[in-house]
C-alpha cells in the first residue's frame, strides 16, 4: 500500500472527509490526519470527544473487504502493535472495535462504507498525550486512558500513525483467518461474562467465540446467541496474554 497522509488542523470528522474524498475518486492508501474533530463519530450514531490536539485522529481509505470487521481487526491490531512497540502499553482488544488497557478505553476504531463502493474508511481515535486527570472535564475521568497516562515518554500522534501505518501494510496482506486468529488472542472479550446491550433489551452470558464474519458468540441459558452489534460490558475483568 502507497500511504497518501495529509494533515488538516481541524475539521468535522475525518471519517466523512475520507468518505467524500472516495466519491470524488481518491484510491486507497489515502490518509486524512486531524489535530481536532467537532463532530467525531462512533459506533451506533455516537460522537468521538477528546481534548484539542489530544489524539491521534485518522482515517484511511482501505480496499473494500467482503466482511467488514476484517478492516477494523486489521486497523485495530496495527494500532496495538504500534502502542507496544512505541510505548511499552499492551492494549487488549473489546469486541467490537476498541482497544482497552483493563477496563479504560485507550482507542476506538469505526468502519463506514458507501454501498457497492470498491473501498471503505477505517477510522481511529487514539488517546495519546493528555492533560492530567485533574485537568480533564469530569466526563473525560472514568473509564478512559491515555498513552500519557501509561508511559513514561509516550510517543506523539504522528509517530503513533507512522507506526500504525507500518504494521497495517502487514495486516493488509494476511488472510482472513490469520487476522481473526490474532484478533481471537487478544481480544479481552473472549472468555469472560458480559453483559450486551441490544436494541431494547440487554443479553447476559459468557462471550465464547467470535465467528468467521467477527459476530460475537454469547453462551446463555443453557444455548447459544450469535450478536452482530451491541455494546458489550464485561461483567469480570481479565486480560488476555499480551500480544505476540
Amino acid at each position: 500500500m502507497r500511504w497518501d497522509v495529509h494533515y488538516v488542523e481541524q475539521t468535522g470528522s475525518t471519517n466523512a472527509d475520507v468518505l467524500a474524498l472516495a466519491r470524488a475518486g481518491v484510491p486507497p492508501g489515502t490518509v486524512l490526519r486531524a489535530g481536532h474533530q467537532t463532530a467525531g463519530r462512533g459506533r451506533l450514531g455516537r460522537t468521538w470527544e477528546a481534548p484539542v490536539g489530544s489524539s491521534l485522529l485518522a482515517s484511511f481509505l482501505l480496499p473494500a473487504e467482503p466482511v467488514p470487521f476484517l478492516a477494523v481487526a486489521r486497523v485495530a491490531l496495527a494500532a496495538a502493535g504500534a502502542c507496544r512497540d512505541l510505548a511499552g502499553v499492551d492494549a487488549a482488544l473489546k469486541w467490537p472495535n476498541d482497544l482497552m488497557v483493563g477496563e479504560r478505553k485507550l482507542a476506538g476504531v469505526l468502519a463506514e462504507a458507501d454501498g457497492g463502493s470498491s473501498t471503505m474508511v477505517v477510522g481511529i481515535g487514539c488517546n495519546v498525550a493528555w492533560p492530567p486527570l485533574d485537568e480533564r472535564p469530569p466526563h473525560l475521568r472514568e473509564g478512559v486512558t491515555a498513552l500519557s497516562d501509561l508511559a513514561a515518554s509516550p510517543p506523539t500522534a504522528g509517530e503513533v500513525l507512522t507506526g500504525l501505518l507500518d504494521r497495517l501494510e502487514g495486516w493488509l496482506l494476511a488472510r482472513p483467518d490469520e487476522v481473526l486468529d490474532a484478533y481471537r488472542r487478544v481480544c479481552a472479550t473472549l472468555g469472560q461474562p458480559v453483559r450486551v446491550e441490544l436494541a431494547g433489551r440487554a443479553l447476559e452470558g459468557t462471550a465464547t467465540a467470535l465467528t468467521p464474519s467477527g459476530e460475537l458468540v454469547v453462551a446463555t441459558g443453557g444455548t447459544s446467541v450469535t450478536v452482530t452489534a451491541g455494546d458489550v460490558v464485561h461483567l469480570r475483568a481479565s486480560p488476555p496474554p499480551p500480544p505476540g
